[in-house]
């Protein structure tokens, strides 16, 4: 099947700053790729690249097979949602969502059905004749993706929508969002820099830094399988534990503490593996008390300090004199100073090499 998108050793610099570099990445028909990463690392710089909003150092950027890496934006095939609403503040919602279409020369009747057509979708119909200041930030939103919808296209491009939203109105549009894609089956390309928007609607998640993709996986892999420290540290909240060691024998020996790993599935290749080791253990992973004892790998520890996050907490103590953190229900009791059994069991666990940070 051919690409949705598909982008081909693309770069694009800035001087002397390599922004983006030698990108490859092929999208497929109806996928939601979410692109995910700190500030700065060249995920809305990628995304503006693929709408034709920068012009590109090297490289080729194809939209439904066609080489659309020198074209104008309206003429690429892309609808596009802005983190600011970017709407014209003189103008009814009506006339936002029709404006577009009105300029590219189509007829009254199809622009009012499209018009329509984005109202319902979008459950927008109340408001088409109010002004954007008479909108809360959610319907602002709701009509800035109504205006990316009416132009009927095959991809769609959203840069951060929700990051000017409150919580809630972040989390009730996130489902929206993935209500609208199940229904429209379009190709979509998110970016934001927030992993539980990126877990709960990507098909595959691109995750980048410095302008290079680190790993490009479904939700469940980057989870359980990231290939890096970086990727390991930068999902999962709170984020994963690193623990320092030597491995050997089939044992990480951290200080005056070994921990059997017999269990842990290698990658391919590395079977043999040893020397300095980074091990990566999730908090919601670590089991405490009763469960703990059932565990491959058990050991006891005060509880220093806990924070509680209403259906969980979240308890800091110490392994083998490095940080660890362990996450249990709220109705665990728990108090600081505290003495706690806690398991986990390595075939959850990551472990990677110190000196290259890459899993092992």
């Amino acid at each position: 099947m051919e690409p949705s998108v598909s982008v081909k050793d693309l770069s694009l610099s800035f001087g002397h700053v390599n922004v983006l570099q030698s990108m490859n990445l092929d999208i497929a028909p109806g996928e939601f790729l979410v692109l995910l990463g700190p500030s700065g690392c060249g995920k809305s710089t990628l995304l503006n690249c693929i709408a034709g909003l920068l012009d590109v150092t090297g490289g080729q950027i194809f939209i439904s097979g066609k080489n659309v890496t020198w074209e104008e934006p309206k003429d690429r095939g892309i609808g596009m949602v802005f983190q600011s609403y970017a709407l014209y503040p003189q103008m009814s919602v009506r006339k936002n969502l029709s404006f577009g279409l009105q300029v590219a020369g189509f007829k009254k009747d199809e622009i009012e059905k499209r018009v329509a057509h984005a109202a319902e979708i979008l459950q927008i119909e109340p408001l088409l004749d109010r002004k954007p200041a008479n909108l809360s930030g959610g319907q602002r939103q709701r009509v800035a993706i109504g205006r990316a919808l009416v132009r009927d296209v095959d991809v769609f491009l959203f840069d951060e929508p929700l990051s000017n939203l409150d919580a809630k109105l972040r989390s009730d549009l996130r489902v929206e969002i993935k209500r609208l894609h199940h229904r429209l089956k379009n190709t979509m390309i998110y970016v934001t820099h927030d992993q539980v928007e990126a877990m709960t609607l990507a098909d595959r998640i691109a995750i980048m830094k410095g302008g290079v993709i680190q790993q490009l996986a479904d939700p469940h892999t980057i989870y359980n399988k990231p290939v890096n420290l970086f990727v390991a540290g930068f999902i999962g909240s709170p984020s994963m534990n690193f623990i320092e060691g030597e491995l050997a024998g089939g044992m990480i020996k951290a200080g005056s503490t070994e921990i059997g790993i017999a269990r842990y599935e290698f990658e391919p290749g590395n079977q043999h593996a040893s020397g300095d080791v980074i091990l990566g253990v999730r908090p919601e992973h670590v089991a405490i008390g009763e469960a703990a004892v059932s565990q491959p790998v058990q050991f006891e520890a005060e509880v220093e300090i806990i924070e509680p996050m209403g259906s969980d907490t979240v308890g800091w103590t110490t392994l083998a004199g490095q940080t660890f953190k362990f996450r249990c229900d709220s109705e665990v009791p728990l108090a600081e100073g505290q003495k706690v059994k806690l398991g986990f069991d390595p075939v959850r666990a990551s472990i990677f090499d110190a000196k290259t940070s890459t899993r092992i």
